[in-house]
């Protein structure tokens, strides 16, 4: 006797897989554009075909020629609507696409066959039916496996981007972390002492110190901003840097107006403009000056950042910060790159945005 707890899962089924099967999962047009772009696999299409004729080869033995070319015109044409069906449903592999391929096919299937018995030779489709039965049924079968294994497969490569997406916000904070703590501990510090003296300094290093926090840290939530709002940043962090190195740094700005709108993932000129005084600035006892510039370049924007410090060191490789930067960059804007070269004297960071 059937318990009542195996009785209540057998009623809790959804039966409507019995008679309209598939995937419960639809995806929408953004999803496929992101998730669906694995080709269809064009050896199923050789492989079908090489099956086909090689099975209807087989029933010829023993056939007229023209009987046995017209089978096999007619089953390479089924074959190839088949095929066609399979294509489709990889494209869009929806439940009512399945059900609909699926219930015309059956409905023609029946349709041809009862023609067939009308005005041909009732023995011989006898005869023929249930193999021609059975090659429909597997044709069924295939379409009904094939968009099954589409749905999940999308939905698994949906899933995996989603990782990735999560993945890069994390490295993005953690890239924060690695970059900001020194230059906040030594601002705090300096503004202490300063507060601590009565330095007339601290007033204003304490207003572009909270600008700069006020700007930074909310950023890392952002996919991307504005340029002017990276600059806006990236000027905050120089005053606060030639407050605390005085004459040893300079610095000029120089951005386009028509560029301003550009959009970036946030803190990628900050990182670079960091990285110029920590390796070309800091480094030399009579500091240095670092320019930044952004402008139209033909269909893309550039931005500079240029230190006149000693260089590039031989052999040099990405640090942390500039590999977060490469990352993100690439994430965000797969056409964009960015190049360090020799400034001579110095080093010049190139960051070129194709522009929309």
């Amino acid at each position: 006797m059937t318990s009542p707890s195996r009785l209540s899962r057998w009623l809790a089924t959804d039966c409507s897989q019995w008679f309209y099967p598939g995937p419960r999962r639809s995806f929408t047009p953004e999803e496929m554009a992101r998730g669906g772009s694995q080709p269809w696999p064009t050896t199923l299409d050789r492989y079908a075909l090489f099956n086909a004729v090689v099975l209807l080869s087989a029933g010829f033995v023993g056939q007229p020629p023209l009987r046995a070319g017209l089978q096999l015109g007619l089953g390479l044409l089924l074959t190839g609507v088949a095929l066609a069906g399979a294509r489709s449903l990889w494209r869009h592999p929806t439940r009512a696409r399945l059900n609909l391929y699926s219930y015309v096919g059956g409905l023609s299937f029946m349709a041809a066959l009862a023609l067939a018995l009308r005005v041909g030779d009732r023995e011989t489709i006898k005869d023929a039916l249930p193999h021609t039965g059975w090659v429909f049924v597997a044709v069924i079968s295939a379409w009904w496996a094939l968009t099954v294994f589409r749905a999940h497969q999308i939905d698994a490569r949906l899933r995996e981007l989603d990782e990735q997406d999560a993945a890069l916000r994390l490295s993005t904070r953690l890239a924060a972390a690695q970059i900001q703590p020194h230059f906040l501990f030594n601002t705090l510090a300096s503004l202490q002492h300063w507060v601590d003296t009565g330095d007339a300094r601290a007033a204003p290093l304490l207003r572009d110190f909270t600008g700069y926090l006020r700007a930074t840290l909310p950023m890392f939530e952002r996919e991307q901003q504005p340029l002017a709002d990276e600059m806006a940043m990236v000027q905050r962090y120089l005053a606060i840097m030639q407050a605390r190195l005085g004459r040893r740094l300079g610095y000029t700005l120089d951005i386009a107006p028509d560029v301003a709108a550009t959009e970036l993932p946030p803190g990628l000129v900050l990182t670079l403009v960091e990285n110029a005084i920590a390796h070309g600035i800091e480094p030399q006892l009579s500091g240095g000056h670092v320019t930044v510039r952004a402008a139209r370049d033909g269909g893309a924007v550039r931005i500079q950042v240029a230190d006149d410090g000693p260089g590039l060191a031989p052999g040099w490789r990405d640090g942390v910060g500039l590999a977060n930067t490469r990352r993100r960059l690439h994430h965000a804007q797969p056409l964009a790159t960015l190049a360090l070269t020799d400034h001579h004297p110095g080093c010049l960071a190139t960051l070129t945005l194709p522009h929309p």
